[in-house]
């Protein structure tokens, strides 16, 4: 178990990263996930050129996860499995993890918002006024007006999961804050009441955000209970997310049992 995009154990976004010596079918890694009860589990298959990578929440497999894969770099070089970059390959195509002055760089695709018509019963979910409502491939992306608000949020988490299997960031711009802009993520339909830092979030918002100030470089603080700083860096395409992570648990599992026992 790792805590991602964080300096310190119990801070940043939780991560169960499995080390397989063969690939397991999705029903167990499935259940493995659900077990887990962690916004993302990895699984983990080293191979060449690219080590295999897969993500559940748990409820569903997903296409894209920046914590996980954060984690799993900082697994595999701390176990000496690898070293230098790690070329992943995904659902999301390859994505590369480098070292990079201590902590972890992911080289990740950059997701397009484009502004909609909000979906009936979003405001209402949140309790926000939005000023802007944007689409990405797999998110709704809601712009309020201060980072209080996002701080301050108590949303209807049965109402926004009525929104599945969409995830819901809202964030807004951080005047004199230590980040350029905060953040909350909440992706109930996916088992995901709130999620603490999330990578893949920041794939829109630094795209979104970095428009908006002109800038390519930026520092994302996202705002849950256990929070944690992202680092941005915009690349055409692609953008560069920067954080650390720390190893907290070490275990073993033994999935063969999964079947056995009495049924109930």
């Amino acid at each position: 178990m790792v805590d991602a995009f964080a300096e310190r154990a119990f801070s940043g976004n939780p991560a169960a990263v499995c080390l397989l010596e063969e690939p397991l079918g999705a029903s167990l890694m499935q259940a493995i996930a659900a077990e887990m009860n962690l916004s993302e589990t990895a699984f983990v298959t080293i191979g060449r050129p690219e080590v295999a990578l897969r993500w559940f929440t748990p409820k569903a497999e997903v296409d894209l996860c920046g914590h996980a894969t954060l984690a799993s770099a900082r697994v595999l070089w701390s176990t000496g499995r690898c070293e230098g970059p790690i070329r992943f390959g995904t659902r999301s195509g390859v994505l590369v993890a480098t070292p990079r002055d201590g902590a972890v760089e992911l080289d990740f695709p950059a997701f397009v918002a484009t502004p909609v018509v909000a979906p009936a019963g979003l405001a209402e979910a949140l309790g926000v006024v939005p000023q802007q409502v944007s689409r990405t491939r797999q998110d709704w992306l809601v712009e309020v007006a201060e980072a209080e608000q996002v701080r301050a949020l108590q949303p209807d988490l049965v109402a926004l999961g009525r929104l599945a299997p969409h995830t819901v960031i809202v964030s807004a711009l951080d005047h004199g804050g230590s980040a350029d802009f905060v953040s909350r993520v909440f992706a109930p339909g996916l088992g995901i009441d709130e999620d603490p830092v999330t990578g893949a979030a920041h794939c829109a918002l630094g795209p979104y955000w970095g428009a908006r100030l002109g800038r390519d470089e930026l520092v994302g603080y996202q705002a849950s209970p256990r929070g944690g700083y992202v680092r941005v860096a915009l690349a055409g395409e692609r953008v560069r997310l920067c954080g650390d992570a720390v190893i907290v648990l070490e275990g073993e599992l033994f999935p063969g049992q999964h079947a056995t026992g009495p049924q109930v």
